[in-house]
C-alpha cells in the first residue's frame, strides 16, 4: 500500500503539454511570488518534464513535498523555503 497523504495547496499550476525548460521556468516564477512555507501544486506530464523539473527546483533549494502519478500526468508539490534574515 502506497502512501498518499494529500497535502492542500496554496496554489495550483497546470503545465501539462508545456515543454522543458519552460515548465521549469513557470513553475519557479510562481514559487517566487508565494509565501515562504506555501504549497504549490504542479501538474506534469510524464517524461523529461517529471524527470527534469523535480531536479532543477531541488538544485534551486525548494523542497518537493510529494510527487502523485495521476495515470496520465503527474502532481507535484513544492514548498516554499521560509528565508531566515
Amino acid at each position: 500500500m502506497t502512501e498518499t497523504t494529500h497535502l492542500k495547496p496554496d496554489a495550483q499550476l497546470d503545465l501539462r503539454g508545456t515543454p522543458c525548460p519552460l515548465n521549469f521556468v513557470r513553475t519557479k516564477l510562481r514559487l517566487e511570488q508565494m509565501q515562504p512555507g506555501s504549497l504549490l501544486e504542479v501538474w506534469l506530464d510524464a517524461g523529461e518534464p517529471i524527470e527534469q523539473v523535480p531536479d532543477s527546483l531541488t538544485m534551486a533549494g525548494y523542497d518537493i513535498e510529494q510527487i502523485t502519478d495521476c495515470s496520465d500526468f503527474f502532481s507535484l508539490q513544492i514548498r516554499c523555503p521560509v528565508t531566515v534574515q
